[in-house]
């Protein structure tokens, strides 16, 4: 059993760093380029592509960013300094890459109010190697407003919370703000929603904190989820599954996907009807791998291939100034 142990730790180990972009994490330049253009709000009505803004909102609130047109992409832009979202999307066929978000604040640390990294409707929307951290919502959160249908792409992503650095306003340094990496919202019934996430680090999202429960992952509603080749560290959840109620029926599937120093792996809830975890690996300081909340029995539930965790930084891209 232990050299099955080590070979199959091995095959993970490999599978994620053969090539350097299947790494979890960003990947090459994030953020502005040189001579980046300084303006305070960026209000995209018109298809085409954006780039290099250095979105300073000088603690505006409001989504920072607006994208109403189709057939846009936002790439290499900075937006950050904001009690409101920092990018709003609301048209489809939209790309959002290579930008870093952060510091987007509203409340206070014991009374937050909403302000996401990147929020919007569904529809065709693909986020790619973006750096996202410092928000009192989520990193990423869709649709608020439940009135769309479509699909989301999240990958090669740095989603995290952390102590802030210095005072903001309401908060104070040593605080770190933020519900989730990601948090899904939808309609109630028809078409499900597409999520995919893949090849993305998630870390931070642990207590202290002003909510319970606080987890990388929130996935619930009407939506079907594919979460591979991920990696969790420092959360209090790192994926929280939700099923029927009144946060609708989650559909589910985790691949090769790797947990650290976690309080609770994965918490499956309100008995899940689809949920499939294949090739989950294991660090020692998970506290808890897989907890049931809400009923016991889940229907279609599969846990396959589970194993012991690499050395995480065998599985993560280091960030790039």
């Amino acid at each position: 059993m232990k050299t099955i142990a080590i070979l199959a730790t091995l095959f993970l180990s490999a599978s994620f760093a053969a090539d350097a972009p299947e790494l979890a994490g960003t990947r090459g330049k994030v953020g502005t380029l040189e001579n980046p253009k300084l303006v305070h709000r960026l209000e995209i009505t018109r298809p085409g592509v954006y780039e290099n803004f250095r979105v300073d909102a000088q603690g505006k609130g409001g989504n920072i960013v607006k994208i109403t047109a189709d057939d846009v992409t936002l790439r290499n832009c900075e937006i950050f300094n904001s009690s409101g979202n920092g990018v709003g999307v609301f048209g489809t066929r939209v790309v959002i890459e290579n930008c870093r978000i952060h510091h987007l604040l509203s409340g206070t640390f014991e009374d937050q109010h909403d302000a996401h990294g990147i929020t919007g409707r569904w529809g065709d929307v693909t986020i790619r190697n973006c750096d996202i951290s410092h928000i009192s919502g989520d990193c990423v959160q869709f649709d608020p407003d439940r009135k769309s249908r479509g699909s989301l792409t999240i990958e090669h992503c740095h989603l995290w919370a952390g102590p802030l650095e210095a005072d903001a306003p309401g908060f104070k340094a040593g605080q770190s703000p933020g519900e989730n990496a990601f948090d899904s919202k939808t309609m109630p019934d028809g078409e499900r929603n597409k999520l995919i996430i893949r090849h993305c680090h998630m870390h931070g999202w642990s207590q202290p904190s002003q909510i319970q429960n606080r987890a990388a992952l929130n996935l619930k509603e009407h939506i079907e989820a594919l979460v591979s080749r991920c990696v969790f560290d420092d959360n209090e959840i790192a994926i929280r599954a939700r099923g029927p109620g009144g946060r609708g029926d989650a559909r589910v599937t985790i691949q090769d996907c790797a947990i650290y120093n976690t309080q609770v792996g994965v918490r499956a809830e309100d008995k899940i009807e689809q949920f499939k975890i294949s090739g989950m690996a294991w660090d020692p300081d998970v506290q808890s791998r897989i907890e049931r909340h809400g009923g016991k029995d889940l229907p279609g539930y599969e846990n396959t291939g589970e194993h012991e965790a690499p050395p995480i930084n065998d599985l993560v891209a280091k960030p790039k100034p």
